[in-house]
């Protein structure tokens, strides 16, 4: 096994013992780990506090950048909808994980299964209510302002 996906397991395991769930990850680059993060909704009662965002908030803090090119992800689990979103946006190059959404289904874990299926499903079959609402009359375009300034 990859020394780093190694760690991100290790990661995992300590995690369990100390009351979290089975998510450990290690951001890396060059061949040198930058960030590494557990799940922490144990002990933030944040529900973003995923082992993948928490190694890219401090690798993106500690960096000072928002991009992550360059960078390669090892996760011990299969990363829900929100981590892959969240790598996609910032540009990481690899994501490598050990264990799949399907073995988190057969322990108990179902909830990226879930969500996965949803982002399938048309916006108005959804379980979720998602409607877009328009500007109110009047009101400034926060879109155009930006493209504005930029």
């Amino acid at each position: 096994m990859d020394q780093f996906m190694k760690r991100a397991v290790e990661l995992a395991i300590q995690n369990v013992q100390e009351g979290g769930q089975p998510f450990g990850a290690v951001l890396v680059k060059d061949g040198q780990i930058v960030a590494e993060g557990v799940n922490e909704l144990h002990k933030s009662y944040d529900v973003s506090g995923h082992a993948e965002l928490l190694a890219m908030r401090r690798a993106q803090e500690k960096m000072q950048t928002h991009q992550l090119t360059g960078y390669t992800m090892y996760a011990s689990g299969e990363p829900c909808a929100m981590c892959l979103t969240a790598m996609y946006f910032a540009g990481v190059d690899a994501i490598f994980y050990c264990q799949s959404v399907e073995d988190a289904v057969a322990v108990g874990l179902e909830k990226s299964k879930f969500i996965y299926g949803e982002l399938n499903k048309e916006k108005e079959e959804r379980t979720l209510t998602i409607k877009q609402m328009k500007l109110a009359e009047g009101q400034k375009n926060p879109m155009q302002l930006w493209k504005e300034q930029a």
